[in-house]
């Protein structure tokens, strides 16, 4: 089981996404367990203020030290990973993921505004993650999608553990196209191979699907896929298509 715990100043965004599908499930079934901690309930002063202007000047507010460091103490335990949420951390990714899936206990800081002091930074968290290059208004949606996509890694909270291996970005590549009922559809056809029944040319052929659609769309990934030789075959004739 693993326990998240999200500080946030705002957890009331966290209602609807965690009690809907796997995650609700899971929540149910013990596999997970989901804590939310209102920031604002650990500042000192009658206002429960948890951010202030910067020193030294500039545009917006940052979020105070003493309030985060206060809701750590109240809810971290020894085997806990602290997690800060910010655009300058490393970019989360699959095996990130299943870094994350080792730990039994995550707090997951939610930054806002300009960002938090930078005490934080140094004396309070392990780790620094970002979802991408981009800005958002807070970390609660990085964080939801960090709870989601390391949930799925806890054995039993898929139905089928194998989803987990076939999917995008598990082997390193991007995953081959999926089909179901009806074989066609407006003259649209699932492609033979797959209603033939021959287990061998299917997996074949998903293998080959997967690699060019990793070519095409993500050839980065490429560099670093640990690919058998039969995939490197299969993919030097690929390249030849291109």
């Amino acid at each position: 089981m693993i326990r998240f715990d999200i500080l946030s100043v705002f957890p009331e965004m966290f209602e609807s996404p965690f009690h809907v599908s796997l995650l609700k499930r899971a929540q149910e079934r013990g596999l997970i367990e989901i804590a939310l901690h209102n920031i604002r309930d650990y500042a000192s002063d009658k206002h429960r203020m948890t951010d202030d202007v910067p020193y030294g000047g500039g545009c917006g507010m940052v979020m105070k030290v003493d309030p985060i460091a206060s809701a750590l103490h109240a809810v971290k335990r020894e085997d806990a990973l602290v997690v800060l949420l910010t655009p300058q951390g490393e970019c989360f990714n699959q095996t990130i993921a299943s870094e994350l899936a080792s730990f039994s206990r995550i707090v997951l800081i939610c930054g806002r505004y300009e960002g938090v002091d930078e005490r934080v930074r140094q004396y309070l968290t392990d780790r620094e993650i970002s979802i991408g290059d981009y800005i958002m208004t807070g970390g609660e949606l990085s964080a939801m999608v960090i709870v989601d996509a390391v949930s799925r890694l806890v054995p039993g909270v898929l139905g089928n553990s194998e989803s987990v291996v076939s999917e995008s970005f598990a082997a390193g590549l991007l995953e081959y196209p999926q089909y179901t009922r009806p074989a066609e559809y407006k003259g649209w056809k699932v492609p033979d191979v797959l209603l033939s029944g021959n287990h061998r040319e299917i997996d074949l052929w998903r293998k080959k699907e997967s690699l060019r659609r990793t070519l095409i769309r993500r050839p980065d990934l490429l560099r670093n896929a640990g690919l058998s030789e039969e995939e490197k075959e299969i993919l030097r004739s690929l390249t030849h298509e291109y």
